[in-house]
């Protein structure tokens, strides 16, 4: 069965992305097309690339960069779950996607994004990032505004209209994480 993981891509104190995530598990799990798994970033620790050889080479040397290779590989496609940082993502999910290679290649993802203008801008800049990965992004995105979707800015409310686009982009990932298998054995 097709495996997605569900990655929090904030680490910031406070952060809504844990809900976020949650609620896209939540209702990911309702259906019996794959496996989903939630991945906090927060669990991995990642320092500033701290390794000596580029991603490039996987000669992973930290024991943190091989679990989270290891993490990675175990996966088929991801969802990756983002706020809006200065019209980008954060650093921490650009640092994690930047200390592995290999790993990504001939994967699937999909993207749940929010901030004041849904997010849709760290999405884009994460589409050229996986692109260069030989990760394909689907086309169905999720974009939450912290102006609609949250009350008070904090306590996530999503309007009932984001449903159906997360079960298309779900959709979406399975599928292209099943069709992409054969370039990834």
């Amino acid at each position: 069965m097709t495996k997605v993981a569900i990655v929090i891509g904030s680490t910031r104190p406070g952060r809504v992305g844990e809900a976020v995530a949650r609620w896209v598990h939540e209702l990911a799990a309702k259906r019996g097309d794959a496996e989903f798994e939630l991945v906090d970033l927060k669990d991995y620790d990642l320092p500033h690339l701290d390794e000596m050889m580029p991603a490039a080479m996987g000669q992973y040397s930290q024991p943190h960069t091989r679990a989270w290779a290891e993490k990675v590989a175990g996966f088929d496609a991801f969802v990756f779950v983002t706020p809006e940082y200065n019209h980008s993502t954060t650093g921490a999910l650009k640092n994690a996607i930047d200390f592995l290679h290999a790993d990504w290649h001939n994967k699937a993802a999909g993207f749940v994004s929010y901030g004041s203008n849904g997010g849709v801008r760290a999405v884009e800049h994460l589409r050229l990032v996986l692109g260069e990965l030989q990760v394909a992004d689907v086309q169905a995105q999720v974009a939450l505004s912290v102006f609609t979707d949250f009350e008070h800015f904090t306590a996530f409310k999503p309007g009932e209209h984001h449903e159906a686009t997360l079960n298309t982009m779900l959709a979406q990932v399975v599928a292209w994480g099943e069709a992409l298998a054969p370039l990834r054995t």
